[in-house]
């Protein structure tokens, strides 16, 4: 949140409250706000219902991710553009066949961000998972694994799903749901392969 209230021309407001951070202010005069979500999808979905009801129109989650295939390295940035439903939360908003999309100015908008720093990144699905270690095929606590999540990373490799991450289809499904634009970038900071 400091981070990104730092490119802002001014910030009116500075909160916390538990995990959520957030900072209110102006980006080349448009009224913007950071907010850190904490993680996985229910933390998320209460700062979206709660930042939606306040009036926010519009939703970029700035996060990280862990890749999947070779081709995307540690420091690459993956534009999401849809995300498989590990999540759990997503599932009280909508049925498992119910899409979690990314829209598609939000989604554009990061592309061309990208193409205009000269970073290097890729397009395509993740895959939001509601654990960090089972659900994202890493051994449990003693090893433990069933197989229900110990295939999910060849699978989802096979898929060409590129990172894991754990708030994208929360956030994809709430938007498409309510009509809000959604969007999330996220940068490799470890890659499974």
């Amino acid at each position: 949140v400091d981070r990104i209230a730092s490119f802002m021309d001014s910030v009116d407001v500075r909160r916390q409250n538990r995990e959520f951070r957030v900072a209110i202010g102006r980006y080349r005069g448009v009224r913007v706000a950071a907010v850190s979500t904490g993680i996985g999808g229910p933390s998320t979905s209460i700062a979206v219902e709660e930042l939606a009801r306040a009036g926010a129109q519009a939703f970029i989650r700035v996060g990280t991710c862990g890749a999947i295939q070779p081709s995307v390295e540690v420091g690459d940035v993956v534009v999401c553009t849809a995300a498989v439903r590990y999540d759990g939360a997503s599932h009280d908003y909508a049925p498992p066949e119910y899409p979690a999309a990314a829209g598609l100015r939000a989604t554009m908008a990061l592309v061309e961000a990208a193409e205009r720093l000269g970073v290097r990144y890729h397009v395509g699905v993740v895959a939001s998972t509601s654990t960090f270690y089972t659900g994202q095929s890493r051994p449990g606590f003693g090893g433990y694994s069933w197989p229900g999540t110990e295939d999910r990373l060849r699978v989802l490799q096979r898929m060409n799903v590129l990172c894991f991450e754990m708030e994208a289809a929360t956030l994809f499904t709430i938007g498409l749901v309510y009509g809000l634009e959604a969007g999330c970038v996220c940068a490799a900071v470890a890659n499974r392969v």
